[in-house]
């Protein structure tokens, strides 16, 4: 569980909550179901005009990875690809065959496999590439979802409020539809703004934040594979790799993967 994106929430609604308390409103007042109606469902739905069925539906899964933290293991990465240039110069590149099937990283295990199979360096790179490109491309098509929900929601909101001033403006006689008029008019833009300034924004770009991350490690990867493939010495293959962390990162993993 990613506590940062906890944090955010809790915090921001909770400021929004003591501004709204120590104004001297209670927060049922600014309870209205139909504002919620309007804004929450009716952004979703435009969602389904922005983009496919699928991409709509999965929207909330795709929401749901803002609150994970994404595991790359860049130290166990660097370690094995270490090993692995280690056998390769000892042993030679087939040597390396009988490790494919033990690797988790399917990205590697590819990588690898075209390596032993005697693939030129500039294909495995363009192939492998092609592939982040590609990964990229669909974590953009779903990060571009939420991001639009987060346009829409204003926009609803805003559509909200027209409905509120009109159905006041032809009631004024009946006092009573007034405030329930009013409520929706106000309440239907604090909605809209809340739910893309708290919610949809921060969350589309922390996921844009862990997919360069995982593009980066991605590349690690790729950079390890062909510096296998070249015949570096594994020292020189640390030095690379590491350079992809930051300097934080880089003296924690350093220290394990240079000790000798």
């Amino acid at each position: 569980m990613d506590l940062s994106t906890i944090i955010g929430i809790v915090g921001c609604f909770g400021m929004v909550a003591l501004g709204i308390i120590t104004g001297g409103s209670g927060l049922l007042t600014f309870v209205d179901i139909p504002s919620v109606l309007i804004v929450v469902l009716g952004s979703y739905f435009g969602l389904f005009t922005f983009s496919s069925i699928p991409n709509a539906l999965g929207i909330f899964g795709t929401i749901n990875l803002a609150f994970k933290i994404p595991n790359f293991n860049e130290k166990g990465l660097i370690t094995k690809l270490m090993a692995m240039s280690e056998k390769a110069r000892r042993e030679g590149l087939l040597a390396l065959e009988e490790e494919l099937e033990d690797l988790d990283d399917d990205f590697i295990k590819k990588g690898m496999r075209l390596v032993v199979d005697g693939v030129d360096a500039e294909i495995i790179r363009a192939l492998m590439e092609t592939e982040v490109n590609q990964m990229q491309e669909r974590h953009a098509s779903k990060i571009s979802s939420i991001n639009m929900w987060g346009t829409l929601a204003p926009g609803l909101g805003m559509l909200g409020t027209v409905i509120g001033l009109i159905g006041m403006l032809k009631n004024l006689e009946d006092k009573s539809a007034l405030g329930p008029n009013m409520a929706v008019a106000l309440i239907t833009t604090l909605y809209g703004s809340m739910m893309a300034n708290l919610m949809m924004i921060p969350w589309g770009g922390k996921l844009k934040a862990n997919d360069a991350r995982e593009a980066m490690v991605k590349e690690m990867e790729i950079e390890g594979i062909l510096s296998i493939q070249a015949g570096d010495n594994p020292r020189i293959l640390a030095m690379k790799l590491l350079s992809y962390l930051t300097p934080a990162d880089r003296k924690a993993v350093e220290a394990e993967v240079l000790k000798d």
